[in-house]
């Protein structure tokens, strides 16, 4: 009895201690991890920042270069028109004019300016004598940061902010300038930092009291971008795995312990559960309506992917197909997004002609040669006809030149409409757009947003409707959420279709067709938008 007393006693002294050894052990694995882990997801982040100012400030400078070469008369109309001209074919400019003086005299937003105000002085000046402005007094605005370059008598605006994909608390970024005359750094965007120069203008990643910062310069521009997280911040953000980690080496110790957490860690990414959940089928499918504006009328349906983690966590799809494109397996959404939309609207498209389903496709789908005929035999099993499904396809994914003009080609052949989905986020430029030969723009919501802010984006979307109608395409704007912004659009007098939560928030498919039911039954109650834009026209005669 003795002896077997000794033997427990000694077991459970021994699994205290080897538990002991093992909870140390996770827990300073456990933060060397997630040290590293910041450091590389830092660096990526400043890396992206970089890359994109360097793809920004080159187009700019190249836009500069083209209207330091205008032969026109000074803010003649010829030359405004030049101005505006430059701004459609480009990916990042907002705006384009003369600066003389320090005064602004013409731009292609602004037209010329009656009385012209004096600008304060640049916030930088690099060595080639470009000159950088944070805000200028027209562009000034609390909602939008405006950066502005200026050479010679010319200058140009674009809204950094509008392609920025900043990561989630607790990363931030700090985008720092020099200017060259007084080698003095500054503050260009991004938030506070109270690291010194020293790391906001030195290539590197430094550990600076419970603080990591990566800093990423370009070498070719005026900037450098520190991305930085505290790691106190990191850990709480982390938690979950960060216990988990120390748990686990405390109960099985060592070597074991780590071999398990790296397994642990590795069957809790998000594509691993995005894998298991698209095989088990439990992604969902929503729709949103799509209403012609005039009449409030339901017109059609985007069909939206929508998924729950394994942790009961809704991830955004701009998350998970992302994460799909990248791995190779974002065909599989598409083919769910399809087979869901057909299962569930098969009745109905059949029944109303003019009914219309849109399905967002990526770029990879463009290039799968396995998605024509997936969409056919879909539309074959479901006995509904290409004209019922609409194809939506991100600006973006027609960066792939050839790939995007053939397939579109193929899809029109076969009787589906294609749409360019938020359009005026930078790649379709007006020949472009001809070369593509699509069915209808998407305008982007940040446009539909600006309406009634003053913000200088919104002066552009009237001359995106007026290119829609030369080129006779179809206009659907989504992310119009307010009678505004509604009113804004019925006023233009043009058949715009329109999407987003004034119409309709994204609904399950039983509750689509309740909504689609009474539209048919009654006047809808998002008809009154036409009559109020009416009535306040009359009323203001």
């Amino acid at each position: 009895m003795p002896t077997l007393k000794k033997r427990i006693l000694f077991t459970l002294a021994a699994t205290i201690v080897a538990a002991g050894c093992g909870t140390l052990g996770g827990f300073l694995l456990a933060s060397a991890i997630t040290v590293r882990v910041t450091e590389i997801r830092l660096d990526q982040y400043a890396s992206r920042i970089v890359a994109d100012w360097e793809a920004s400030s080159a187009e700019l400078r190249t836009a500069l270069a083209a209207m330091s070469a205008s032969q026109y008369r000074v803010c003649s109309a010829d030359e405004i028109g030049y101005f505006r001209a430059l701004i459609f074919e480009s990916d990042f400019l907002k705006d384009a004019g003369r600066m003389r003086d320090g005064r602004i005299e013409c731009s292609a937003a602004l037209g010329k300016v009656a009385n012209p105000r004096a600008q304060p002085y640049p916030d930088f000046t690099q060595q080639d004598g470009t000159e950088i402005y944070k805000s200028l007094g027209p562009y000034r605005n609390s909602d939008l940061t405006t950066i502005a370059l200026k050479q010679g008598d010319y200058y140009v605006v674009f809204t950094p902010l509008t392609r920025m994909h900043p990561e989630p608390a607790p990363m931030h970024y700090a985008e720092t300038a020099i200017d060259a005359p007084t080698q003095r750094p500054g503050p260009l965007l991004g938030e506070p930092s109270l690291a010194g120069s020293s790391i906001l203008t030195k290539e590197g990643i430094v550990r600076q009291g419970e603080s990591l910062f990566a800093t990423q310069c370009s070498i070719r521009f005026f900037n450098c971008v520190t991305a930085y997280a505290s790691i106190p911040e990191e850990l709480q953000a982390n938690r979950d795995k960060f216990t988990g980690c120390i748990v686990l080496c405390g109960l099985l110790g060592g070597f074991g312990g780590l071999v398990l957490s790296f397994l642990y860690r590795r069957n809790k990414s998000i594509e691993q559960q995005l894998r298991r959940s698209i095989r088990r089928g439990e992604l969902c499918v929503v729709y949103q309506p799509i209403v012609h504006l005039a009449s409030g009328r339901i017109a059609g349906a985007e069909a939206l992917a929508r998924w729950t983690d394994e942790e009961g966590i809704p991830v955004g799809p701009d998350v998970f197909v992302k994460v799909a494109e990248a791995q190779g397996f974002v065909g599989e959404i598409t083919e769910l997004v399809v087979r869901h939309a057909l299962k569930e609207f098969a009745e109905t498209l059949r029944s109303l002609p003019d009914f219309r389903v849109s399905v967002n496709v990526t770029a990879a789908d463009l290039s799968d040669p396995k998605f024509l005929p997936m969409l056919d035999q879909a539309l074959k099993r479901a006995a509904v006809p290409a004209r019922s499904v609409a194809i939506e396809i991100t600006e973006s994914s027609t960066a792939r030149r050839e790939t995007a003009i053939e397939t579109i080609l193929r899809l029109r052949q076969r009787g589906h409409s294609v749409h360019i989905d938020d359009f005026g986020t930078g790649y379709s430029s007006l020949a472009y757009l001809h070369e593509l030969s699509v069915d209808a723009i998407k305008i982007d919501k940040a446009f539909t947003q600006a309406i009634g802010t003053g913000a200088v984006i919104v002066d552009i979307l009237p001359q995106i409707l007026a290119m829609a109608q030369t080129l006779n395409l179809a206009v659907i704007v989504e992310g119009v959420e307010t009678e505004l912004q509604a009113d804004y659009l019925a006023a233009t007098g043009l058949p715009i279709l329109a999407q987003g939560w004034l119409f309709g928030h994204p609904v399950p498919a039983c509750e689509f067709h309740c909504l689609l039911g009474k539209d048919g039954k009654k006047e809808p109650v998002v008809a009154g938008v036409a009559r109020v834009t009416a009535e306040r026209l009359l009323h203001t005669a």
